[in-house]
């Protein structure tokens, strides 16, 4: 028993560091620390390789999407801040996304799933081209929407991680679907979490 659990784990050692990356990286986001982008750099590197290996084209392009995004949070969350305290740290403040912004991004978000619905059919032999185009669609939204600290983007969260759940029970990548669920569980905790900073704010 022992012997096939750790010939498991060996096997499985690349998705399960990513897992573990994982959790940290949305631990470190609900606390809106600066550690969330390099977590989640290393997170997505891994995770280029695990859904590559299992199909999930999307997906895989997704984790690159994840790598700039990363960089770009890194960054932002530094440099695009206003001083909050005497000694001039700054700190980007958690806002609601704008009205127009958010029906601009709507729009590019359907974009973007047409588009790779479009590619997942036509150009690879992608086995859930449309609940794969979903939810890397809706991902993209999300990540940009967390560089920018826009609360909504955890309600986006909850429902592509509820979906992905089930795509990922659908191939058996058994440690990601528990790290999904607990990103759902986690998305629930820092929606609530950044709506008590947020309101402390006002």
């Amino acid at each position: 028993m022992a012997e096939v659990l750790t010939s498991w784990l060996w096997g499985n050692k690349i998705e399960l560091l990513g897992a573990l990356l994982g959790v940290l990286y949305i631990f470190f986001s609900i606390r809106q620390h600066i550690l969330t982008w390099p977590t989640g750099l290393f997170t997505s590197l891994l995770y280029i390789i695990v859904f590559f290996r299992s199909g999930f084209y999307a997906d895989m392009g997704l984790q690159v999407y994840y790598v700039g995004v990363s960089i770009y949070g890194w960054y932002y969350w530094i440099k695009g801040g206003q001083p909050v305290t005497e000694k001039a740290v700054t700190k980007v403040p958690v806002t609601r996304i704008p009205l127009r912004l958010l029906a601009w991004a709507g729009l590019a978000t359907i974009a973007i799933f047409v588009l790779l619905v479009f590619i997942l059919m036509r150009f690879t032999d992608s086995t859930v081209p449309l609940m794969d185009a979903f939810t890397t669609a809706l991902s993209i939204l999300a990540t940009w929407m967390l560089a920018r600290k826009y609360i909504e983007h955890w309600m986006i969260w909850i429902v592509v991680d509820l979906v992905s759940t089930g795509l990922y029970v659908y191939k058996s990548l058994w440690p990601t679907v528990v790290l999904f669920i607990v990103y759902t569980v986690m998305a629930v905790a820092g929606h609530r979490e950044w709506k008590k900073d947020m309101e402390k704010k006002c």
